[in-house]
Formats: C-alpha cells, sequence, structure tokens
C-alpha cells in the first residue's frame, strides 16, 4: 500500500523532489497546491499528478497525511502553522522558518498537537554522509580534533541565473536566494551532517557580511559571505565557511589523530568519502597522497542522476519521515533537531561584525544511522 503525500508549492525545488519520486517506490502524490494557477497547472500536467484547486482542497483531499512544503521561505511560518492547525505532519523545505520565534513556534504547536515536523535538508540520510558517519565511529581517522567545511558557491551575481530553470520550467527563484542569503539557504548542508554525527553546538562564534551588494531585485538582500567556528557539546571544533562569492567549494575535512578523511561535495549523495593516513616521510610530515576510498557495503538508498550542481534524492526526508509516521516513532529529522539546526544557521547568518560569541538555547542528540549504514 503506497504512502500518500501532499505538495504544496510548484516552484524550482518542487521538479527536483518529482525527479527522486521516480526512483522511491511505495509514495502516492495525492493532491499538488500553488497560489500560482498557471504554474500549477504546467506542473501538474507535466509530472501527472492531482491538482487542488484551493490550499484548504488540498488539505482536505488526504486527512492526516505528510505535507511537503515547497513554498518561498517567507511563508514557510504561515503555511506549515496552517498545516500543523489542520491535523497534518509537515516535512519543510529549508528553512524551517526565517526567524528563531517562529520556529519556536511550529515545532512547539507539533509537540502539542501530537505531530511531527522536520525540515530539509535530507542529504544527511544520504550515503556520503552515512559513509563519514560510519567511518567516524570506527574511528578510522583517529580521534577527530577540527573540521573545515565549505559551501562557497560560486560569484553567482554573475552567473547567467535568468537562464536557470527546471526540465518543467520553473525560473531559479533569485530574488529569494538573493534576500534569504547563502548561509540560511545552504549552511545546513554540512551543519546536519556536523549535528547528525556529534550532537548539539554549544557556542557559535561568526561573522557575516554583504560582500557584493547591488543584487538584483527588491531587498533587502542577507549577508552572501559567512564564516563560523562552531563548538560542540561532544565533538571537535569546526570552521564552516559559506558564500555566493568564492570559487565552487564544497570540501569537507575532518582532521584526525591518525590523518584525515574527507569528501568533495556536499551535493552528490554518492560522492566519494576518503582518507589519507598522515605519515612521516624524510623528516617531513605530511597526508599519504594515496588516499583509500572508504565504502558502506551495497545497498544503500535509491540514487539520482546527476541534474545541475546536485546529485541528491530529495525524497529521502520525506520517506524517512513516512516510515516514521508508520512505525511510530519520532523521525530522524525530528523538531528537536530542525529547531537546533535553525538557531545555529540564524546566529550564523545574523552574526554581521560584532555579535561575538554566542550560546545556543537549543539542543539534540545525535542522529541514529541509517539501518544500513550501521
Amino acid at each position: 500500500m503506497k504512502q500518500r503525500l501532499l505538495v504544496l508549492g510548484c516552484g524550482f525545488v518542487a521538479d527536483l523532489y518529482m525527479r527522486s519520486l521516480a526512483v522511491m517506490p511505495g509514495i502516492e502524490i495525492a493532491g499538488v497546491f500553488d497560489t500560482d494557477k498557471q504554474r500549477l497547472k504546467h506542473f501538474c500536467s507535466y509530472w501527472n499528478l492531482p491538482l487542488a484547486p484551493t490550499f484548504e482542497a488540498l488539505l482536505q483531499s488526504a486527512p492526516g497525511a505528510l505535507v511537503l512544503n515547497l513554498t518561498n521561505p517567507g511563508s514557510h511560518f504561515e503555511t506549515s502553522r496552517a498545516c500543523l492547525g489542520a491535523g497534518h505532519p509537515v516535512y519543510s523545505e529549508k528553512p524551517l522558518a526565517t526567524t528563531f520565534p517562529e520556529a519556536k513556534e511550529l515545532v512547539d504547536l507539533a509537540i502539542n498537537r501530537g505531530l511531527q515536523i522536520a525540515s530539509a535538508p535530507c542529504s544527511v540520510l544520504g550515503e556520503a554522509a552515512q559513509t563519514l558517519g560510519q567511518a567516524l565511529r570506527n574511528n578510522t581517522a583517529g580521534t577527530p580534533r577540527a573540521i573545515y567545511a565549505e559551501l562557497d558557491d560560486g560569484f553567482i551575481t554573475q552567473a547567467e541565473y535568468h537562464k536557470w530553470q527546471t526540465e518543467s520550467g520553473a525560473p531559479w527563484p533569485y530574488e529569494d536566494e538573493f534576500r534569504v542569503g547563502c548561509t540560511l539557504e545552504h549552511a545546513g548542508y554540512y551543519l546536519a551532517w556536523l549535528i547528525s554525527w556529534f550532537g548539539a553546538v554549544r557556542t557559535v562564534v561568526a561573522a557575516s557580511a554583504e560582500a557584493v551588494p547591488g543584487k538584483e531585485g527588491h531587498g533587502p538582500h542577507a549577508p552572501d559571505l559567512s564564516v563560523a567556528t562552531l563548538f560542540f557539546e561532544n565533538g571537535p571544533v569546526t570552521r564552516l565557511t559559506c558564500s555566493f562569492v568564492a570559487p565552487h567549494n564544497h570540501q569537507i575535512q575532518i582532521v584526525g589523530d591518525a590523518g584525515v578523511l574527507s569528501c568533495d561535495e556536499a551535493w552528490d549523495n554518492d560522492a566519494k568519502i576518503r582518507f589519507a593516513r598522515r605519515i612521516k616521510l624524510r623528516r617531513r610530515l605530511m597526508e599519504s597522497p594515496l588516499k583509500k576510498r572508504i565504502r558502506l557495503k551495497q545497498p544503500t538508498h535509491p540514487k539520482v542522476r546527476k541534474w545541475g550542481a546536485a546529485a541528491m534524492n530529495f525524497m529521502l526526508g520525506p520517506d524517512e519521515m513516512l516510515s516514521a509516521l508508520a512505525e511510530g516513532r519520532p523521525g530522524r529529522l525530528s523538531g528537536d533537531f530542525a529547531l537546533h539546526l535553525t538557531e545555529v544557521t540564524l546566529a550564523i547568518q545574523n552574526a554581521g561584525e560584532f555579535s561575538g560569541a554566542q550560546t545556543m538555547t537549543t539542543r539534540c542528540d545525535a542522529m541514529e544511522p541509517m539501518p544500513w549504514a550501521q
């Protein structure tokens, strides 16, 4: 029997979820709604999905079904609150909300209603993140002492982003991207990995700035560069950099007593995980140029082919949440996880020049590995 899912929003990211749905058996889209009627009609026709004429009709079409909230970031709070109020669990695209009080209100509402709420990104459930997690548990590189993580996407304002569109014709939402900012949009790709391995961040020391002013569209625009140092309650000190300015670099390096674990691409579920052992050669200390690839036993999860800059199965999150609901257990991407991820991300995004050390008020536990990664 297929599990039912409702889709709210048909913008740029919606096509990425539909491409992923094609490799995920057992999930049925029971209804789709978007306020843009023309876009809604075209999207549903392209993917052969049932159209709901109104938001209310969408929620009534499958009572209690999980809602996949793919609306614009500024609408996440209002729409997720309405879905929870109508008795629906929610899986939201990132961010959960654009302010911490709103994110907390959503999580509190879900708890009070006996519902689950979660947010993207779900690449933390993918093979690359899970392989690194297993390598950490196996002490492959020894005790981790420091982590460097980069999420730089190039000098975006000079890119031909007006030509970027999905296969069904949705344009890249550059105004939202510039207003929401690279940190709130992208930091979660590595933050989710880090929090899943080590649990809560205790302190954030960060700075952020708009390095390239005058972006296209209505402002104000968010910072397009941020650098953060993260202090975990039970993990190594970590530096995380996000930007729409520096050359493309999505590498993460975990420096341990015995060597370095690395991954070159956060946006590829099948990215290679490598270990470089530290060696001494003629009085020189170095990491071996002969890196060992670390692999999990196969099979792991369904993969999707690369589209644009990413090769990610966007349905891993909704699928895990549907499984949790069916099994009556908390989801791995729990409300506590989503709220802590949001607080840390906003602390980095809003750091500016003078915020200094910021103490986090939320907590979450490290994530249970996926069954095929244990």
